[in-house]
């Protein structure tokens, strides 16, 4: 007869999830401090080397890092609460995670093509942009979804 301490278990521990969303925040803040970077970098060193058009790619890839690096923030929050109850697993957590992991990988690919071609990268690498894009609007719809379809708290 196995030893119930030894069960292994498929699905991530509590303490994982929360591990996992508290790196999410994380991210978040950490991508909003560069985002503010980016952002004093164009509008000072790069403001008299890059024509006006790589300028406003600049400052289009810092303004969707900026927001999406305050989604991230508050994803975690969302599903903190829940992501035990009574020393089991809330799924909440998981769907949180995925959001929050489609996000950021949309920052990388979004703002980080438009970064790369307003310093004159080559121009095929523009085919990442709208990936990030697509990420977040997958996010986005999930996200609402995930909102839209909560169930009220039961009471304990």
């Amino acid at each position: 007869m196995p030893d119930e301490d030894l069960v292994i278990s498929d699905q991530p521990s509590p303490h994982n999830k929360a591990k996992t969303l508290a790196r999410l925040a994380a991210c978040g803040a950490l991508l909003a401090g560069a985002a503010v970077a980016m952002g004093a970098f164009g509008a000072h060193a790069l403001r008299h080397s890059l024509a006006p058009e790589q300028i406003a790619l600049w400052q289009t890839a810092v303004q969707y890092q900026f927001w999406h690096a305050l989604a991230l923030l508050l994803l975690p929050t969302m599903a903190l609460g829940s992501v035990t109850r009574g020393n089991r697993i809330n799924n909440n957590a998981s769907g949180v995670i995925r959001i929050g992991v489609a996000l950021a990988l949309g920052v990388l690919l979004f703002s980080g093509s438009l970064y790369a071609l307003a310093l004159g990268a080559p121009r095929w690498l523009g085919m990442l942009t709208p990936f990030g894009g697509v990420l977040w609007l997958l996010a986005w719809a999930a996200l609402a979804w995930r909102l839209w379809s909560r169930r009220a708290p039961t009471p304990e």
